[in-house]
């Protein structure tokens, strides 16, 4: 009876543990999970670049998350394909998506040409220092279908998360010296934005897991208006610009510690923050240069952000390497 009980109980453990592979198998096959095995929690590094991102570089390079834009030339034509982001995730990195939430893109899949004649009524003014950017009523639904429309190539192309830039759009709509047609209070412009934020989360971790990382770009004062959590429970961590240099010039202490102040808050609730200043003007780790960025280091790893050299021409058309420095 009990070799009986034992081959049985033998037999039962095999057919278990074999449709726990396949399920999970077929779950992961379908982009459902992050499959990289890497968790936000160990990553030491990260990169920034939008523009012709190979992903086998991306793949043999040292760097461990990776936030690129979804398609090689930001046009529909240039989709990364599943496999080309299987293989960043199968070398063990997070590949991020960027994606703008508080502009409207005119080379972006979704753009009709009448717009720029007869735009919608969530369509605002062209951002005079990037043409072909316009801000958006991002409280709108027909632009929020737009963004989740968006997500969904994102997540079918198989991301770990995404990276929201123009969180920033808030002030914007609250500013009477700019939008004078539309002003918001400042208080209801933070807390629209909170609630799209969310509505990304919870749209991207149904869709792709609860492991979607959701990592907003600037904006970091909204933390102020964050009553309820919402906004901190939504997001991986947050994305800082020109917190220290603006590019190769030195920020105003009164300016960094302002920022700081937002930042600490966000910190401290266990967020990662990751930081780019664009201080490295490509002359090598050398001289000024590498004075400049070693500051800049210095003051990220005081206190606990990641950072990212970046290249003071802005255009974050390459992986900056920069040896003993990025990556490590």
């Amino acid at each position: 009876m009990d070799k009986y009980f034992n081959s049985l109980f033998f037999k039962i453990f095999i057919i278990v543990t074999f449709l726990s592979v396949f399920f999970n198998g077929c779950r992961l096959d379908e982009g459902s999970d992050d499959d990289s095995g890497k968790s936000p929690g160990t990553i030491k590094n990260w990169v920034y670049q939008l523009q012709n991102a190979d992903p086998t570089e991306i793949s043999n390079s040292g760097f461990e998350l990776i936030v690129i834009d979804y398609s090689s030339n930001g046009e529909e034509s240039g989709e990364y394909s599943n496999v080309q982001i299987s293989k960043i995730k199968n070398s063990d990195k997070l590949p991020i998506a960027y994606l703008s939430i508080g502009e409207a893109e005119d080379y972006r899949f979704y753009w009709e040409a009448k717009w720029k004649t007869d735009p919608p009524v969530w369509l605002g003014r062209e951002n005079p220092e990037w043409k072909g950017n316009y801000k958006v009523k991002f409280w709108e639904k027909e632009w929020k279908d737009i963004v989740f429309s968006y997500m969904d190539r994102i997540i079918a192309h198989g991301f770990s998360g995404v990276y929201l830039d123009i969180v920033d759009a808030f002030e914007y709509w609250s500013d009477d010296e700019i939008e004078k047609d539309l002003t918001l209070t400042e208080t209801d412009a933070a807390e629209r934005m909170i609630d799209f934020i969310k509505e990304i989360s919870d749209y991207g971790r149904s869709k792709a897991g609860e492991d979607f990382m959701v990592i907003p770009q600037n904006g970091e004062r909204i933390i102020d208006f964050d009553k309820n959590d919402l906004y901190i429970n939504s997001i991986t961590g947050i994305g800082i610009e020109d917190l220290f240099y603006n590019e190769t010039s030195a920020v105003k202490e009164s300016e960094t510690e302002y920022r700081i102040n937002f930042i600490y808050k966000i910190i401290k609730r266990g967020k990662i923050v990751f930081s780019i200043d664009y201080v490295d003007n490509g002359s090598g780790y050398s001289g000024n240069n590498k004075k400049r960025i070693d500051d800049y280091y210095e003051k990220c790893k005081k206190r606990g952000y990641l950072p990212y050299a970046g290249l003071s021409d802005r255009e974050l058309d390459e992986l900056n390497v920069i040896n003993d420095i990025q990556p490590k």
